[in-house]
């Protein structure tokens, strides 16, 4: 767009034009905190920050309105057995630790019932880069605004292939970071083919902001799909497929058995980079 401001990738975003200089998209990996308990989802994590760019810590809600019957599933068991938004800071530190870069996923609730600047301020001593906000338009965000410049926090807004041209670029300019782009209506979940909305949705933001970096989430089930939108974006998020592998090893009675985690992040990492 003519004589809109540079865009500021901040920590999170330099990530995905970082991946994008080396010919390949960037791999988003999302698991939630406290499943199927505190110290495994740590382990997990820390796996996710081996093979991801960027993972992305999801802080369970008990409200949520974008995640599918999986992540709804991990999300609910990890508050009935007593996730606490301090968990998620242990999680990005634990990540830090590992060499490796997050972002926080949570709904607004919850970081202003912690405390908007108090949130900013742990999140960012932990080493975190930023905060995703499904639930937190540009519009009502002026006390995190504030909050994210005062601690140097990526800001991560949302865009929908409903989107208006002019509801995209106001999205962005209050972005930091990079832009979450949905690439289907509805909630979050595997699916046998990736959408065709996507590839529409990211040519719109490009012809208005061709420097800003665009992740797709929702609907990535295996490393040819990661491929395919791989091909057109600067970064690729997946969440119900790694959260299912830790769904399946609970019922299988090995909740502390990563195994599949690992088979389906290499299969993914293969994806991006394929």
């Amino acid at each position: 767009m003519s004589g809109a401001p540079r865009f500021d990738a901040g920590r999170s975003g330099r990530l995905l034009t970082q991946a994008k200089a080396e010919g390949r998209a960037a791999l988003v990996g999302f698991l939630h905190i406290g499943f199927p308990d505190v110290p495994i989802s740590l382990e997990a994590m820390r796996r996710l920050a081996v093979g991801c760019d960027l993972v992305e810590i999801g802080l369970p809600y008990s409200d949520p309105v974008m995640d599918g019957p999986i992540i709804q599933r991990t999300g609910t068991a990890a508050l009935e057995r007593g996730v606490r938004t301090r968990d998620a800071l242990k999680a990005a530190e634990a990540v830090a630790n590992a060499g490796g870069h997050a972002v926080v996923m949570t709904y607004w609730n919850l970081v202003e019932h912690y405390g908007v600047d108090a949130f900013a301020r742990d999140l960012a001593s932990a080493g975190g880069c930023g905060l995703i906000t499904p639930d937190l338009t540009p519009d009502e965000a002026d006390e995190w605004m504030v909050a994210s410049d005062a601690h140097g926090l990526d800001r991560i807004f949302l865009v929908a292939p409903s989107s208006t041209d002019e509801r995209i670029a106001s999205t962005v300019d209050a972005c930091r970071g990079w832009l979450y782009a949905t690439s289907v209506m509805g909630v979050t979940g595997t699916r046998t083919q990736s959408s065709d909305a996507a590839p529409e949705l990211v040519r719109r933001i490009r012809a208005l902001r061709p420097d800003v970096p665009i992740g797709i989430g929702l609907g990535v089930s295996n490393g040819a799909q990661a491929k395919e939108i791989a091909a057109y974006a600067d970064g690729v998020i997946v969440g119900s497929a790694l959260v299912r592998t830790l769904v399946e090893a609970e019922d299988a009675g090995e909740p502390d058995n990563l195994d599949r985690l690992q088979a389906v992040l290499d299969d993914l990492v293969a994806g991006v980079r394929g």
